[in-house]
């Protein structure tokens, strides 16, 4: 069947850590929108960080940021978007201050910390964008239109129980996910890559069946399930291997490039 549609993470698939997206997969994202494919990013990332990687690709495409929060194209156009509830955006963030743990809020695709410091200088300089250090009060007070809010742990071992005091406050009133062992990633309940994807084909007027979908993290799990033809990149976490329905190359070596010229455009 042909691929109508695919859907693509970015860190560790489309993109090598810190690197611009390399001419190989440029290439392949072209051959594929020529063939007719559109070409989506989904990302956990907000629309202003995954914007430039859309536009080096050279197309004009709807892009999934936010793990699904928001879908808007290159050109501007908005396809969809769910915000998290106020009200619990204040608890979340009064829950953190209680605990001293570092907090990152997405208001209308602006970036806030409740301190500027090594995780904000670290996230800066992957994602390319700047942020405003306004404290737990002044994100009490900035929660209008919130996408997304990021908890960054100060070693992965804590991820896991910082996960499970938030699910045991906040229940089933938010979703939690993650695209680093470091993170933990706070969006509106029922909102995620999958969904996004589900969304944008229906919109697109493209069955499920005729999708694609390729990432390497468990944040890709959802998505990967939901698409009807999975790819895992080659780098991709044991869990990932385990549900998709194929496995490509490493993220290094091109392995996006390959799984694009095998699934989508059907070359050996």
């Amino acid at each position: 069947m042909k691929i109508k549609l695919l859907a693509t993470d970015l860190d560790g698939t489309l993109l090598r850590g810190g690197k611009p997206v390399s001419a190989g997969n440029i290439a392949a994202a072209q051959a594929a929108a020529k063939a007719g494919t559109i070409v989506t990013i989904a990302t956990g990332r907000m629309y202003r960080a995954a914007l430039p990687i859309a536009e080096a690709l050279g197309l004009d495409v709807p892009i999934i940021t936010y793990n699904g929060a928001l879908i808007k194209s290159t050109s501007g156009k908005v396809y969809h978007e769910q915000y998290l509830d106020e009200e619990i955006c204040r608890r979340i963030t009064d829950f953190a201050a209680q605990r001293g743990w570092y907090l990152q809020t997405y208001s209308g695709d602006g970036l806030y910390y409740s301190d500027y410091g090594e995780f904000s200088r670290r996230y800066e300089n992957s994602q390319k964008v700047v942020g405003e250090d306004i404290g737990y009060e002044g994100m009490r007070n900035k929660v209008s239109k919130m996408y997304k809010m990021l908890i960054i742990t100060p070693d992965p071992a804590v991820t896991q129980d910082w996960m499970a005091q938030l699910t045991a406050e906040f229940g089933d009133s938010v979703t939690l996910t993650q695209s680093s062992a470091d993170f933990i990633e706070i969006i509106s309940p029922g909102v995620s890559k999958a969904s996004a994807l589900v969304k944008l084909a229906e919109i697109m007027d493209i069955d499920i069946s005729e999708t694609m979908a390729i990432g390497d993290a468990n944040n890709d799990l959802p998505m990967l399930k939901a698409a009807g033809f999975s790819v895992a990149m080659g780098n991709a976490t044991d869990d990932v291997k385990a549900i998709a329905d194929a496995v490509t190359g490493n993220c290094d070596d091109d392995g996006w490039a390959q799984a694009i010229y095998k699934y989508v455009l059907k070359q050996n």
